[in-house]
C-alpha cells in the first residue's frame, strides 16, 4: 500500500457529490415546485363534536376576547357571557379540564385528585354559581385547583355560566340568593 497523499477514493467522492445532487433536489422540489404541501398542523377528526368544538373555541380565541364590560348583571347567564366564559376556559382550564371539561386534559394527567369532570357535576362547593364563584375566587386547598382572583369578577361570573352551561347534573339554585349576594363578590 503506498502512502502518497495524492491518492483518495474516488468511488466515495463520487458517491458523496450524487447525494448533496439528489438531496438539493428533493429539498427544491419540496419548497419551489410542490407547493401544494401544507406543513401546518393536522385536525384530530377521529374525537367527532368534541374536535369541532375545540376548533371553534380556539377560533373565538384567536379573534379576541368578547367584550362584556357592558353586561349589567354578570351574575345571570346568557349566550354572550357563555361565550366568553368558553374563551377564558380555552385559556385558562382546558389544560387540566380537558377540551369537553371531562377533566381529561393533559396537564391534568399527573393531578392528584384528578381535575373535576365538569360535564359529571360531582362538586365539591356544591355546583350553584355562588359555590363555583367561590371556587374561582378561592381555589380549592389542598388540591391542585388554584385561584383565580386574578381575573375580573366578570369574567370568573363568565367562566361560572360556562361551565354550568356543559354541566349534566345542574344544580338549581336560587336567583333571588344570587342577585342579593353577587355585587358584594370581588
Amino acid at each position: 500500500m503506498s502512502s502518497d497523499q495524492n491518492d483518495f477514493n474516488k468511488a466515495g467522492l463520487i458517491t458523496f457529490i450524487l447525494s448533496l445532487v439528489v438531496s438539493l433536489g428533493v429539498m427544491t422540489y419540496a419548497v419551489v415546485l410542490a407547493n401544494k404541501i401544507d406543513l401546518k398542523e393536522v385536525a384530530d377528526v377521529t374525537a367527532g363534536a368534541g374536535a369541532a368544538q375545540t376548533q371553534a373555541a380556539a377560533a373565538a380565541a384567536d379573534s379576541g376576547p368578547i367584550d362584556i364590560a357592558s353586561v349589567k348583571d354578570p351574575w345571570v347567564s346568557s349566550p354572550l357571557m357563555i361565550s366568553r366564559g368558553h374563551q377564558l376556559f380555552v385559556q385558562n382550564c382546558q389544560m387540566c379540564h380537558g377540551a369537553e371539561g371531562k377533566g381529561d386534559g393533559p396537564a391534568g394527567m399527573a393531578l392528584n385528585p384528578k381535575p373535576r369532570n365538569f360535564v359529571e357535576g360531582k362538586w365539591k362547593k356544591g355546583g350553584t354559581r355562588l359555590g363555583l364563584m367561590g371556587v374561582l375566587y378561592s381555589g380549592l386547598p389542598p388540591s391542585s385547583m388554584q385561584s383565580y382572583k386574578h381575573l375580573p369578577v366578570s369574567d370568573r361570573w363568565a367562566l361560572v355560566h360556562f361551565v354550568r352551561s356543559i354541566t349534566q347534573n345542574l344544580v338549581k339554585d336560587d336567583d333571588a340568593e344570587v342577585a342579593a349576594k353577587a355585587p358584594s363578590l370581588n
